[in-house]
């Protein structure tokens, strides 16, 4: 796939969810949003809280159906596919990186990277090599055979990077993926996280309320009033 190529449409996408109250209206969360991710390329989605931002990445990543409109993935809508064809499609093609990073508290770094490998159909032999070979790029070599809570906040995200690269997807969806960290170890996650982007040529959707964090992408968009405008 080319650079040029497209990776990720979304079109007049909208959405809303029910009222929390009974007889109430529905809220409407996203209004005809359209967007589009090319391969290799980078997007940064800002906006206040609550505005709707993992919502729209949810809706990207196929965790959330839309009200209206059209997602297409590598050419595909997946609103179309059923949900063991959606699942794998995630496995294999997707990587995901969130606030927390929702490691497997019973399983080491090692194998936390592993697992997903080995879901999308890697032997054990070729899954572990490849998260060997991860683990010791994000600089955690000797953190192999740590658990969870063995590791500080900034080791465990750099867990979740391997892991959401373990299957070379053709996209990483990261929703604030430093919000939780302090400034140093978030600086670190940052550099990591582009600098793989780069070598690997993955293509980026980025969250975030950090506008110097959103500016090192290719194109920076704003989520208001349910609407998507990029960035001057």
């Amino acid at each position: 796939m080319t650079k040029s190529a497209e990776v990720l449409s979304l079109k007049q996408v909208s959405k809303s969810f029910p009222a929390t109250l009974r007889g109430g209206q529905p809220i409407q969360i996203l209004q005809q949003v359209s967007l589009s991710l090319a391969s290799s390329t980078s997007i940064a989605i800002t906006g206040r809280s609550g505005s709707g931002k993992s919502t729209l990445l949810q809706i990207s990543a196929g965790l959330l159906g839309c009200d209206s409109g059209q997602v297409i993935f590598e050419n595909q809508q997946i609103s179309t596919l059923d949900d063991v064809k959606l699942s794998m499609l995630r496995c294999k093609r997707m990587g995901f990186i969130f606030q927390s990073s929702l490691l497997l508290d019973d399983f080491n770094a090692l194998e936390n990277v592993q697992i997903p490998a080995m879901i999308a159909g890697s032997s054990e032999k070729q899954a572990r090599k490849r998260a060997l070979e991860l683990l010791q790029t994000v600089g955690l070599a000797d953190r192999l055979y740590h658990t969870s809570d063995q590791l500080s906040g900034g080791e465990r995200q750099r867990v979740a990077i391997a892991r959401a690269l373990v299957n070379e997807p053709a996209v990483i969806f990261a929703d604030e993926p430093t919000g939780s960290l302090d400034e140093r170890n978030a600086q670190l996650v940052e550099d990591l996280l582009f600098n793989l982007v780069s070598e690997r040529k993955v293509s980026l959707m980025l969250i975030t309320h950090n506008n110097a964090f959103a500016s090192r992408c290719d194109i920076v968009y704003h989520l208001h009033d349910k609407k998507l405008e990029v960035d001057a």
